[in-house]
């Protein structure tokens, strides 16, 4: 059996990754006394976005980060679809600095889905967990994020194929509150929504006894 962790780390590539995956875990989590941090790898920066669209998505962040029960948050405001091209030494170096600072047993990371910034942060995620020293992350866990990790072409991409699950039963009202907190990134249904959301939920729920759960692809787990 694998027990929860005393710390847990979660690196999302943008402002409600992190709540479209992991809402429910992240605010399981915090109510039984996980210490939880979240790092924020990119953002709506200019060129693509305009200054106050970042400093929107920072609010709304804040807020349903908040509302989740997180302990810490760091911003590397890395503009959105840029990631790729800065040096591999940089983007993993400030990962690898987040995640040895906040010592982590558990890390949460992207899946390698269909949008470049979430490959690249899951490589250099992966990187930053390698068990190179004692107090490397013990589990390593990739989740899924709607809207992009169910457009990778199956048999040529990675395919999300959950392995582990969260119950989030009585946590999912919570991931709910944090999804409405991002009121600029959440759209009605059918994709990046509420409903969605809890859609996903329910079915990752009944494929493991449970009303609603959340999905993982493992990394590594060690006992």
């Amino acid at each position: 059996m694998i027990g929860k962790p005393n710390r847990l780390t979660v690196i999302a590539p943008h402002p409600d990754d992190e709540t479209l995956g992991a809402g429910g875990t992240i605010a399981r989590f915090a109510d039984e006394g996980v210490e939880v941090s979240v790092l924020i790898v990119s953002g709506h920066l200019p060129p693509l976005y305009k200054p106050e669209a970042f400093e929107t998505t920072r609010r709304e962040a804040t807020e349903a980060l908040a509302i989740l029960g997180v302990h810490r948050v760091e911003f590397l405001q890395v503009p959105a679809t840029t990631v790729h091209q800065r040096p591999v030494a940089e983007i993993n170096g400030a990962i690898n600095k987040f995640v040895r600072a906040t010592n982590p047993e558990w890390v949460l990371l992207p899946f390698p889905d269909r949008h470049i910034d979430h490959r690249t942060i899951f490589d250099a995620s992966a990187v930053a967990c390698r068990p190179v020293h004692a107090d490397a992350p013990r589990v390593v866990l990739a989740y899924e994020t709607l809207s992009e990790t169910h457009w990778n072409v199956g048999g040529i991409e990675p395919t999300f194929v959950p392995d582990f699950f969260v119950d989030i039963s009585q946590h999912l009202e919570r991931k709910q509150e944090a999804l409405i907190a991002y009121a600029s990134q959440v759209h009605e249904a059918p994709s990046r929504s509420v409903e969605a959301c809890t859609a996903l939920a329910k079915f990752r729920g009944s494929q493991n006894g449970c009303d609603h759960a959340e999905a993982f692809k493992v990394v590594r787990i060690v006992v």
